[in-house]
């Protein structure tokens, strides 16, 4: 399982495109097929984000 975390944004077909990128990079490194590598992508808005002890949406 590949869990992807990022802001929101993307289209649907970047979203698509992602995907099917990082299900090949896995399937041809790690030997697996492709319908056993699953791919979780999760939005998380910038005001719920911090680096370096700051919010993202305050940088």
């Amino acid at each position: 399982m590949i869990t992807v975390d990022m802001f929101p944004g993307r289209t649907d077909e970047q979203k698509r495109a992602l995907v099917r990128e990082l299900t090949d990079a896995i399937a041809r490194t790690c030997d697996v097929k492709p319908e056993g590598v699953w791919v979780v992508i999760r939005e998380t808005e910038s005001t719920n984000w911090a680096i370096g002890g700051q919010l993202v949406s305050d940088r």
